[in-house]
């Protein structure tokens, strides 16, 4: 038995959820692993997110608190040992976005208008939380991660140019995002009301970012295609209710971008370090999400930047992305 096993167990046999059923989980990108435990009829969640690799649940509880403190849904926190990196928390449901659209996708009008009614009402809010602020300088920086993993050309030249996309068109980081916000993380539940309906995952990494960032996010989805007719339609919702001016698109396209250009790299580099191969399937979608949103004309030079310095993830590529 493996020290962090018995630390698990020991957490578990402490709780008031001793000798309740476990079930692993999907994890995500991260580190963290996560378990179902029920017993009869209830049924909650554990996160293992251990110190050693980095992991920290300390974020998580904070933004978790002021989510339900301001009227969203996230998990409840029910224990939590900081030092240990260990936490139950209540079990939002197992259907989440992705899940229940793969059975009943007539919903997905009403999955996004109901998933972009959160987000307006981030839009609306002004946070106080101290988090990190996503600046033209930091969000240049944060697509580094091409090289070398998915380029093992110099990108200099590509961080530049989208450190200065950013300060022309999204300049001001005024906007809570949880930074994960797509269909996989965000469960329904159609019995609740209002925004109450969307359960939020995976927030722990949440900053302050130009508005439309997890817009962005939602309709630019790296793991599900979201037809563009959708994403269309929920764009123009969002623009309508939150009063956007006529720059929006341009930023939102400008934020799609330098998501996904991160995204390029962050999903090679779990393949190659984290030895996750299945990441490189999900690299066309991102980079068609990314070729979308370089057709706005505010991006011509960002546009010219990308195609002059990145390899297109043709059969190839991807080939050596698996190696």
């Amino acid at each position: 038995m493996t020290d962090r096993k018995a630390m698990v167990d020991q957490f578990l046999q402490a709780s008031d959820w001793a000798g309740w059923t476990r079930q692993p989980l999907a994890g995500d990108a991260s580190a963290r692993r996560y378990e179902r435990l029920t017993s009869k009829d209830s049924s909650v969640i554990l996160m293992d997110a251990d110190p050693a690799n980095g992991e920290d649940t300390r974020p998580f509880a904070s933004i978790a608190d002021y989510l339900s403190n301001h009227g969203f849904c996230p998990p409840a926190i029910l224990a939590h040992d900081t030092d240990a990196g260990l936490m139950i928390i209540s079990d939002l449901g197992q259907d989440d976005f992705a899940k229940w659209l793969r059975h009943k996708p007539q919903y997905s009008g009403t999955l996004y208008h109901a998933a972009t009614d959160v987000l307006l009402a981030f839009h609306k809010q002004q946070t106080t939380m101290d988090l990190q602020q996503l600046t033209p300088a930091i969000g240049g920086d944060m697509v580094s991660i091409l090289h070398p993993y998915y380029s093992t050309d110099p990108i200099d030249d590509l961080v530049r140019q989208t450190t200065e996309a950013l300060t022309n068109l999204a300049p001001n980081p005024d906007t809570l995002a949880l930074r994960d916000y797509h269909a996989e993380n965000l469960i329904w539940r159609p019995t609740k009301q209002g925004i109450s309906r969307v359960g939020l995952l995976d927030f722990q990494d949440a900053i302050m970012a130009p508005a439309g960032y997890d817009l962005a996010s939602l309709v630019r989805d790296a793991r599900r295609d979201v037809e563009p007719k959708l994403a269309e339609d929920i764009i123009t919702y969002f623009q309508e209710k939150a009063g956007t001016g006529p720059g929006f698109r341009a930023q939102l396209a400008c934020l799609g971008a330098q998501r996904n250009l991160r995204i390029l790299g962050v999903f090679a580099r779990l393949a190659k370090i984290r030895q996750k191969p299945h990441y490189i399937d999900l690299i066309p979608r991102v980079w068609q999400n990314l070729v979308i949103d370089l057709q706005n004309p505010a991006l011509k030079t960002l546009r010219e930047a990308v195609q002059d310095t990145l390899p297109v993830p043709d059969t190839n590529h991807l080939a050596k992305l698996r190696t």
